[in-house]
This record gives C-alpha cells, sequence and structure tokens, in this order.
C-alpha cells in the first residue's frame, strides 16, 4: 500500500478519536499537506509533511508509515516523525500551562458569593 486517504491516515496516526472528526478537520482547513489546503480524500504516501491542529494540540509531522486501520499506539507512533520545532512548541506550550494557575483552583466545589466578588475582582 503506497497511499491512503489523509482522513483515514489521520484517524489511523491517532490525531483523531474518530474518522469524522478528521474528516471534519480537513474539511475546516486544520489539516494541511504540504502547506496547503486539501479534501479529505485526498491520497498522504510517505515523506509528506502535515500540519495538524485537532483543537488541543499542534503538530507538524512527516508521514513515514501508510496503514487504513487504526491499530495499538505502539504502531501508530512508528507512522510519523514530527519535526523539531514541533517538539519544542508543544513543550513550550504545555510549560506555559503547567505555570499558570486556574483561578477557580483554590475554590473547593461551587463558589460562595464571597468567592464570587474575588474571582469578578482579579479577572477585572
Amino acid at each position: 500500500m503506497d497511499t491512503t486517504r489523509i482522513d483515514k491516515w489521520c484517524w489511523a496516526a491517532r490525531f483523531f478519536k474518530t474518522r469524522s472528526l478528521a474528516t471534519e478537520a480537513v474539511d475546516r482547513g486544520r489539516i494541511r499537506l504540504n502547506g496547503e489546503r486539501t479534501k479529505p480524500a485526498h491520497s498522504v504516501k510517505p515523506g509528506d509533511r502535515l500540519d495538524i491542529d485537532n483543537g488541543a494540540t499542534e503538530w507538524e509531522v512527516l508521514v513515514i508509515g501508510i496503514a487504513d486501520k487504526r491499530g495499538s499506539a505502539a504502531v501508530a507512533a512508528t507512522l510519523y516523525q514530527e519535526t523539531e520545532e514541533s517538539v519544542q512548541r508543544r513543550a513550550t506550550q504545555a510549560e506555559r500551562h503547567r505555570l499558570f494557575r486556574e483561578p477557580s483552583a483554590e475554590i473547593k466545589g461551587r463558589p460562595t458569593k464571597r468567592d464570587r466578588r474575588l474571582l469578578d475582582r482579579s479577572s477585572s
């Protein structure tokens, strides 16, 4: 097998939980093939570069292997190689997220009227 549909490949490589989510992402332009927007039925082959944004994380990967069936995570990891820039960008994003303190972290359960006032005062 030399090629497969881009939506099938993204699903098989475990960037999306369902194939319909992968198809929707391609339609919305969140997956770019070699820097260009494409359609879900477009074929992907080894050597292609994909920019993938699944809403939570952004990846820049090079396609190494082809699969049209979803396998284990270990198999999925062998289908692509993430670029160095992408790894660094995700690491800094994770670090920034780790250092950000959620305002509601100190509040246990539903905020009281006093807690709500404190939250409103700190956000403005």
